[in-house]
């Protein structure tokens, strides 16, 4: 099993893609982890901000496989604690499929990508920037991971 992080925007600062390759490192092989980005749909006074969300989702659609379990990052889905997505994730694990994990840009993500995902999750009723949320979404499957093979990471 391998998970994605499929997300809108390129540029990430600095100290987001560090972030990120710490835990893409921590996570070894034990859960692949690859970041995909989506040009951000261009937005100007004659593009409406839906029709550049329904590029962004048409271009993520484009990145998922039939196969793959799609979890929306959404703040109106459900909040899950750590322990939970170490639940998940063991369940996941069981199954074997690709986890891709989808974060939309300022807008939010297109309805097509939320009706594509099976599940979606909510980090809370925190407002945060997309590329923090990638390190989050990282950082606590590194923390699910290590809760399933005892590491004392989490002490919870």
């Amino acid at each position: 099993m391998r998970a994605t992080i499929l997300s809108i925007g390129e540029r990430m600062p600095d100290w987001i893609a560090v972030g990120l390759a710490e835990y893409r490192k921590r996570l070894g092989r034990e859960l692949p982890l690859e970041l995909v980005t989506v040009r951000s749909g261009l937005r100007t006074r004659n593009q409406p901000i839906q029709r550049a969300i329904e590029m962004e989702g048409a271009a993520m659609l484009a990145r998922v496989s039939a196969a793959d379990r799609v979890i929306a990052l959404d703040g109106r889905g459900q909040p899950w604690s750590s322990e939970v997505l170490a639940k998940q994730l063991a369940g996941w694990r069981m199954d074997g499929r690709n986890l891709v994990f989808l974060i939309g840009g300022a807008d939010g993500l297109a309805p097509a990508l939320l009706d594509r995902a099976e599940l979606r999750w909510s980090l809370g009723t925190l407002t945060l920037p997309h590329m923090l949320v990638r390190v989050i979404v990282a950082e606590q499957l590194y923390r699910a991971m290590c809760q399933l093979s005892g590491h004392p990471y989490h002490r919870g």
